[in-house]
């Protein structure tokens, strides 16, 4: 039984998603951290607004606190932008790169069309045998 889990845990995908967690985990702080200490207080400074988490209403005692949602979409997109721009794009440049060297992979023949062509060579190869001027 152990050693099924100590397998389990030792696979590469489990071990490289345990990374990816931990990563994003700590990527998710530096984008909140940038959100709130430097594009936060840019937005404010245009917008005449400081701190969006105070931004509330009140409908009947229960209080709505908006600001804060603003401030949570700011950071989803500030995290969606890095992402792409620093991880996606490089990515997609790299493989592209990588790409450049080498032939396009052949189209997969389908398995019928594969057999028709195998059928046509050997018939033509039988008629080049038969045929008496060959």
């Amino acid at each position: 039984m152990l050693k099924g889990f100590r397998e389990f845990i030792m696979r590469g995908s489990v071990v490289d998603l345990a990374i990816a967690v931990v990563l994003g985990t700590a990527f998710t702080a530096l984008i909140k951290a940038f959100v709130q200490d430097i594009l936060t207080p840019i937005i404010a400074a245009i917008a005449g607004k400081p701190d969006f988490e105070s931004l509330t209403f009140t409908i009947h005692n229960s209080h709505f606190y908006y600001g804060d949602l603003i401030n949570a979409a700011i950071t989803f997109l500030s995290v969606a932008a890095a992402l792409y721009f620093f991880v996606v794009v490089p990515l997609n440049k790299l493989a592209q790169r990588r790409a450049r060297g080498q032939a396009p992979a052949p189209e997969e023949v389908p398995p019928d069309i594969a057999l028709l062509t195998e059928i046509r060579d050997l018939l033509a190869s039988q008629e080049e045998k038969s045929s008496p001027g060959a």
